[in-house]
């Protein structure tokens, strides 16, 4: 085939236990974070496109495929990109116009065991767990923008839930409204459209927000007049005092502080792996207790065991 010869790359399906156990091994040894990006580039584009791949340093594994692409046609090129390099590599794909005369298709490899995969993240400054990928994030909040019946539904439920939390003065009510909203998903949204300047996600985000809210609200009020048409709520509940939840209703500057740290911890969740560090310190916690309180238990056991038999043999031979 000549210089032209294909380069194939075989993916076999891995059990979920044994990707379980791998996934806990890289995490324990350390493996670098990759993306696995697979590219459609035309012919002409394509030694630009492999040369750009190819010089840098936080690319591996990097397989060419001469004319396997259909639709649209082209040279497809497969490679892993660790994530501390991958918005770099990505902006210089969409500076060739890739995106629009081929397609760039991108996804997260969970275990990666590969030296060339280490190196290319010893060259690249930073950490992959700190790394932001721009397109990543855009697609993902992109995502949450769309005024669909389904956010207005999750939206209504939430802002009910929290009305009768508030009634009721029971904060637990109130945090099963948060999970329940999906109002973050177009406030993030807004915040890398705006970052971003994508004009486009801004809109369809205050569009969101804008007809979403008010929505939720007036329904919840109708809801509110029905409960206490039959009964459910009366004047005095209304006017009763809440210390648990009144700082939802009077917010000071506190409250402000609070939402702030909490738009920090859910962007930070939404960028980068800190939901993974958060897991694994629970984790570690929760396993030292066990173990700690396990042994104590075991040594009183162990202490006990013989004077206890030594007390029945007394007690025994006194009969």
């Amino acid at each position: 085939m000549g210089d032209d010869q294909a380069e194939y790359a075989v993916e076999v399906p891995v059990p979920r236990p044994l990707r379980a156990r791998a996934r806990a091994r890289a995490r324990r040894e350390g493996e670098p974070a990759t993306i696995h990006l697979r590219i459609i580039s035309p012919r002409d584009r394509s030694p630009e496109v492999v040369s750009l791949l190819a010089n840098d340093p936080a690319v591996a594994h990097l397989i060419v495929v001469p004319d396997a692409g259909r639709r649209p046609a082209g040279d497809v090129v497969l490679c892993d990109v660790v994530r501390e390099g991958a918005s770099t590599v990505l902006d210089g794909l969409r500076a060739l116009g890739v995106d629009h005369t081929g397609a760039i298709s991108m996804e997260t490899v969970e275990v990666t065991l590969s030296t060339a995969a280490e190196e290319a993240a010893r060259a690249v400054p930073g950490l992959g767990v700190d790394a932001v990928v721009w397109d990543e994030i855009e697609q993902r909040t992109g995502e949450e923008t769309t005024l669909s019946g389904a956010y207005l539904i999750f939206l209504t439920v939430a802002m009910i839930i929290a009305g009768i939390g508030v009634l009721l003065d029971q904060p637990i009510l109130i945090v099963g409204a948060m999970v329940v909203g999906p109002e973050f998903g177009p406030l993030a949204a807004l915040c890398v459209g705006i970052v971003r300047r994508r004009l486009s996600m801004v809109a369809r985000s205050v569009l969101a927000l804008a007809v979403g809210f008010p929505i939720a609200m007036l329904v919840t009020v109708f809801t509110t007049w029905a409960m206490t048409a039959m009964g459910l709520v009366s004047k005095e509940m209304l006017l009763a005092e809440r210390p648990l939840t009144g700082f939802i209703w009077r917010p000071d500057a506190l409250s402000w502080i609070v939402a702030f740290l909490a738009g920090v911890a859910g962007m930070l969740a939404l960028t980068s792996a800190i939901q993974f560090l958060v897991n694994v310190a629970a984790l570690v916690t929760a396993g030292i207790v066990t173990l700690l309180i396990q042994r104590l238990m075991w040594r009183r056991g162990a202490r006990r065991t013989p004077t206890e038999m030594v007390v029945k043999r007394i007690a025994a031979a006194d009969q």
